[in-house]
């Protein structure tokens, strides 16, 4: 009997199993791939639902491990979650409970900061354990506290949780320190139900911020500015229930993209949504890499020669951090000298190492610059998967790689790839899993 991916990770997280990617490398992707919602919408869109008492729907939600680890900190807390379809959720949280917050998820689950916006709003007050996630680099949540501060809540922190309250929120302008994906998602949720107006200045402008801001507004906030980098919201009484469907994964295309050029392959992908692509495949394209639009599909072709390039990771529109690794391995099979800079988080070049046990000719110039010479062939070889990012990154150099690859660690890329084996077991590549 096939077991559905959905029941696989949460039979994984339950009893705690440890799984490997076992790869035969050496063939080419090709064929047709639908994109899940998008990982990085799915969280913030989550926490969101406690912002009303009302019956909300969520579509296209991707069944991965955060996901469903943020639902079971949202029935922990009081809600009533229910999947109505394959990938569609019913939420109400008529009423909530913020001490019954599972502190072990959350101390696991870096996102699940997001509960804090919604959960001062709704209760006032909440303690919460510093969130953990990957490791890529020091994420400290001095953003949150900053910007909810403006708006009227104190924190204190002891033994590792902080405690946050905030009896009455109020409208202010606020002066971001920094681009935070995350912190302008929590301020923005706590500023729809604050009394008066928030302005939102040097707000992160990412698509699944965007994806907020639509799922908010359907909800009965009102926000202007959304895909800029200043947000303005005029606080409501309260929010109702709405219906939302979530954006495409542009990380996942991105992924997707690299892997099909990286091994000379040729990728369909649908839905997508072009304008979230313009610095994805404007890179593609520099490299060498055939990319053709036809409505919401995607297509992606290597067959020649590609070429070295320079890629910095910024936020949006810039180039994604998320996209940074993948486009490493992409560098190993390009010609000549790629220079890779990611100043956002210092933790990022970990996978290089992994690579360099493969034949990568890879150097580490410092904790923010790699520098990649190829094209070089890659070998197989045991790896680990060190964070989400790398460890899907590391899935593609196995499929160039010749021979076999092991990667431990797999579920680690459970958490943002929805069934990642086998849609690629789809698409010709070998790969298969072993718990």
């Amino acid at each position: 009997m096939r077991v559905s991916v959905s029941t696989r990770i949460i039979a994984d997280e339950r009893n705690n199993y440890m799984s490997k990617f076992v790869i035969h490398g050496g063939g080419k992707i090709a064929g047709e791939v639908r994109i899940s919602g998008m990982k990085n919408a799915a969280t913030p869109l989550l926490a969101a639902t406690l912002l009303t008492r009302e019956r909300c729907v969520l579509r296209n939600v991707p069944k991965i491990r955060d996901v469903f680890r943020m639902l079971d900190i949202l029935k922990g807390l009081g809600a009533r979650v229910e999947w109505i379809e394959d990938h569609s959720l019913v939420i109400e949280a008529v009423s909530i409970d913020s001490g019954a917050l599972l502190s072990d998820i959350v101390a696991a689950m870096r996102s699940s900061i997001l509960l804090l916006g919604p959960l001062l709003v709704r209760a006032g007050e909440v303690e919460i354990p510093e969130p953990g996630g990957c490791i890529i680099g020091n994420r400290p949540i001095d953003t949150h506290l900053y910007a909810l501060a403006e708006l009227g809540a104190t924190a204190v922190r002891k033994n590792g949780k902080y405690l946050f309250q905030a009896p009455k929120l109020l409208g202010a302008v606020i002066i971001l320190p920094e681009f935070s994906v995350t912190a302008t998602e929590n301020v923005l949720m706590a500023a729809c139900l604050a009394e008066g107006e928030t302005v939102i200045k040097l707000a992160a402008a990412e698509p699944h911020v965007q994806d907020l801001v639509t799922f908010l507004q359907k909800m009965g906030a009102k926000i202007s500015g959304s895909g800029t980098h200043t947000l303005v919201v005029e606080g409501v009484k309260e929010l109702h229930g709405a219906e939302h469907t979530l954006i495409p994964d542009q990380i996942e295309i991105g992924t997707f993209a690299a892997a099909a050029a990286a091994t000379r392959g040729s990728i369909e992908m649908y839905p997508v949504i072009p304008e979230h692509l313009d610095i994805i495949l404007l890179k593609l394209r520099q490299i060498g890499v055939r990319c053709d639009i036809d409505g919401n599909r995607l297509r992606v072709q290597s067959e020649g020669g590609l070429r070295a390039f320079r890629l910095q990771a910024m936020p949006y529109p810039g180039f994604p951090t998320d996209l940074q690794a993948p486009f490493g391995v992409l560098a190993t099979q390009c010609n000549g000298t790629t220079l890779i800079h990611d100043p956002l988080f210092e933790g990022r070049m970990g996978y290089v190492a992994e690579l360099v046990k493969m034949g990568a000719g890879a150097i580490v110039a410092d904790p923010h610059r790699v520098i990649i010479t190829g094209p070089t062939p890659l070998y197989g070889q045991q790896i680990r998967s060190l964070d989400l990012r790398a460890g899907a990154t590391l899935v593609i150099a196995g499929i160039v790689a010749e021979g076999e690859t092991v990667i431990d660690d797999a579920e680690v890329i459970d958490r943002g790839y929805e069934d990642l084996d086998g849609r690629l077991r789809a698409l010709g590549v070998k790969i298969d899993r072993v718990s």
